[in-house]
């Protein structure tokens, strides 16, 4: 009997699942940070979920969903960063500062709560300070989702 168990207790488990909840939650609470969670910060998390992996708009719903739930029975932002410290290249946890830029600008204004967040996040994934202000200036010169894309327009602060 003990045999069975550890047989299934070897099983090789996918780990991009866990890795997507770890994301989508770091999203999600950059989101809550300012308090507020805006319609366009929500859109903009499951836009970039379903980009990022793949997922039809169900599956990035129901992703943030789980988030969510998540985000209410966490107690800091370790548990989950700790998972993407260990399964992450510098270059992809870069991307996943990034991210958290877009929802942070997401409802056109950066709140010192998200911004803040993002920097404790970037801290616990071990990105340099550098690599963290080259993405908030990236993430700035792009136009929002609702502007057009125009070389005159000004970078959203």
């Amino acid at each position: 009997m003990l045999k069975r168990f550890r047989k299934r207790d070897e099983t090789p488990r996918d780990p991009a699942p866990a890795r997507r909840l770890a994301v989508a939650t770091l999203l999600v609470e950059i989101a809550r940070a300012d308090f507020e969670v805006d319609s366009s910060e929500r859109t903009a998390i499951r836009r970039m979920l379903a980009g990022a992996y793949g997922l039809d708009p169900k599956s990035a719903r129901i992703l943030v969903e789980e988030a969510e739930r998540a985000v209410e029975k966490a107690v800091s932002l370790y548990e989950f960063t700790s998972r993407l410290n260990e399964e992450l290249s510098p270059p992809e946890k870069v991307e996943i500062i990034e991210m958290l830029w877009r929802v942070a600008y997401a409802d056109g204004r950066l709140d010192k709560y998200e911004e803040h967040l993002v920097r404790k996040a970037a801290d616990l994934l071990y990105v340099p300070h550098r690599r963290f202000i080259r993405a908030k200036l990236k993430i700035e010169s792009e136009p929002s989702p609702e502007e057009p894309a125009s070389p005159d327009a000004p970078a959203r602060r």
